[in-house]
This record gives C-alpha cells, sequence and structure tokens, in this order.
C-alpha cells in the first residue's frame, strides 16, 4: 500500500513520523512487557520470563537508538 502523504496531512515528514512512531511503539512495547513478565513470573514460567525480557531490553534499546537520532536531528541532547 503506498500512499502519497509527505506532511501535507499531518505537518510532519514521513520519515520524520515513522521515527517518532517508532520511538513511541518501542516505549510502549517496554511498558506492555512488564505486564506479561508479570504474568509470567505469577505462573513461575521462567522460559516466557526470560523470553518477555529479551524482547524488553530489545524495545529500550530501539527507543534509546531512536530518542538519540531525534535529539541529534532536533540540535538537543537526550
Amino acid at each position: 500500500m503506498t500512499s502519497d502523504e509527505t506532511g501535507t496531512v499531518t505537518g510532519t515528514k514521513d520519515k520524520d513520523y515513522n521515527l517518532l512512531w517508532f520511538v513511541e511503539a518501542c516505549l510502549s512495547n517496554a511498558l506492555r512487557l512488564d505486564t506479561y513478565i508479570d504474568d509470567a513470573e505469577r505462573e513461575d514460567d521462567q522460559e516466557l520470563v526470560e523470553l518477555f525480557r529479551k524482547a524488553q531490553a530489545e524495545s529500550r534499546k530501539g527507543a534509546e537508538q531512536g530518542k538519540a537520532l531525534l535529539a541529534t536531528r532536533l540540535g538537543t541532547a537526550s
């Protein structure tokens, strides 16, 4: 699916919007995984706990990388 939206509707170029969305999605995922970790711990399923913790670490990593890129592009420190 291709769209011609290049910021005329949102006021933000697609690539910038995509970066903002990516950071938000990573942060949201890290928060959601906290619940999943708690659920797995309550059921004493260490295999799931480990999987969700690894996924959470990757989400945090993605968020930090995205925030750093945003800071660079905005000309501010993160």
